[in-house]
């Protein structure tokens, strides 16, 4: 009987492994520049900890959470967002202590949610992200944002589109809320379950829905921007002053929301508008949670982060046709000619890796056609030929796979030689 891959997850293989490989060395690079340290937390969490922060009303919470109970009948759920683990850890350790403030970290791993798998959307996914914890002020925002932009401009998009909104402080989305309220509760009837249920415990969320996205109600329902208090307002502007200050555009979106019920104040999104790139535009999102750390037990501490899928921006560099400056072959490759010199390689092989040289050798002990052609798959730039007759004489040929060009070497000090040729 064979044994499947799960649904909604993926392997990645040699030849795809590598552009995840240099994304993330992109992200950390980029986040060593904005001075976020990396931090890694548990990929299971006790299930109060989303409930509690990413909301009990939330899609996540009631049908997404892959949440089990230990031997210890303990309520444990595979992290489905990179946050909530990062606050607990942010309190739990005390960071709120540090001299240095506001601390600034970033994550990066896979992340759970049982949905319907489509394109670009798995149920197992890579989540990068960062939060900066212990700062109100408004720059921090847009700098949480820039850094975002700046890792998918790095990466060579440029089909790209920031979307922001403020959701206001407690007092504006309460008085928000009363309003969303008013305006669907006559015609509640007519929108799905889901938004039935959100109606009275989180009106917002009806805004985020997707069955009822065209219902004519949508179109009409009232702005949280129509009822900013003059702080939350004094603040949005803020944001977009520093925005345009670091000449990064941007639309404000009176309908963006966000699905999680830790956002207040700046909440933004940056989609693709890529040909061909699929219904399902947004590529990262993110906020400020003002409350958050309070939620799971911490002292009162403002923060904002944004999480970002690789998945989403790989099939991005598909959509737009972005070649990645990945780098493809070996150094050197070693063809050894009976059984002697095949043993002697074994050592030689070893020392070329420990002078700095990705090479290679034959295991299947094939003919030295055989031998060139697996050279020549392996995109090596030089190959080494050892038979009989060169280990009898201590010389051993070296031929370049782009000139044509054979060298000889002698063989016991072939390493220091070879190296001095290349460099």
């Amino acid at each position: 009987m064979s044994i499947n891959i799960p649904r909604g997850t993926q392997d990645i293989l040699p030849g795809q492994v590598e552009k995840w490989q240099l994304i993330e060395e992109k992200a950390r690079e980029l986040c060593g520049k904005f001075q976020y340290k990396e931090i890694r937390t548990p990929i299971f969490e006790h299930t109060e900890l989303f409930t509690r922060s990413v909301g009990d009303t939330t899609d996540i919470v009631q049908k997404e959470m892959y949440e089990f109970e230990d031997r210890g009948g303990r309520s444990l759920t595979l992290r489905p967002e990179g946050t909530a683990g990062v606050v607990r850890s942010f309190v739990e350790q005390k960071m709120f202590g540090y001299a240095n403030q506001p601390v600034k970290l970033y994550y990066m791993g896979p992340m759970f949610r049982y949905e319907r798998p489509q394109a670009g959307r798995f149920r197992q996914f890579v989540q990068f992200g960062v939060e900066a914890l212990g700062s109100a002020d408004p720059a921090i925002d847009a700098e949480v944002i820039s850094l975002a932009y700046s890792l998918y401009q790095e990466m060579g998009l440029k089909k790209l589109k920031i979307v922001i909104n403020s959701l206001g402080d407690k007092e504006s989305r309460n008085a928000h809320r009363e309003a969303l309220i008013q305006h669907f509760q006559p015609r509640i009837g007519e929108f799905c379950s889901d938004c039935q249920n959100r109606l009275t415990t989180n009106p917002l969320r009806i805004l985020d829905c997707k069955k009822d996205r065209e219902h004519e109600l949508m179109k009409t329902a009232p702005s949280i921007l129509e009822f900013l208090n003059a702080q939350s307002q004094a603040y949005f502007e803020k944001v977009q002053q520093y925005l345009t200050a670091l000449q990064i555009p941007f639309e404000v979106d009176s309908n963006l929301v966000r699905g999680l019920d830790y956002y207040n104040h700046t909440a933004f999104e940056i989609m693709s508008d890529a040909d061909g790139f699929g219904a399902i535009t947004t590529l990262c999102g993110g906020g400020r949670y003002n409350g958050l750390v309070e939620e799971v037990g911490g002292p009162e501490t403002p923060g904002i982060g944004f999480g970002l899928s690789i998945e989403r921006l790989i099939a991005a560099l598909e959509a737009e046709k972005v070649e990645l400056p990945l780098a493809e072959g070996i150094d050197i490759y070693l063809a050894g000619l009976g059984e002697a010199a095949q043993e002697y390689t074994v050592k030689l092989l070893y020392q070329l890796r420990n002078a700095g040289f990705s090479a290679e050798r034959d295991y299947l002990n094939r003919k030295i056609k055989a031998q060139f052609k697996a050279a020549d798959r392996l995109k090596a730039k030089y190959v080494a030929i050892l038979g009989e007759n060169e280990l009898n004489e201590n010389k051993i040929n070296v031929k370049s796979l782009a000139s044509g060009e054979q060298t000889e070497y002698s063989l016991d000090q072939f390493i220091e030689q070879f190296k001095a040729s290349v460099e």
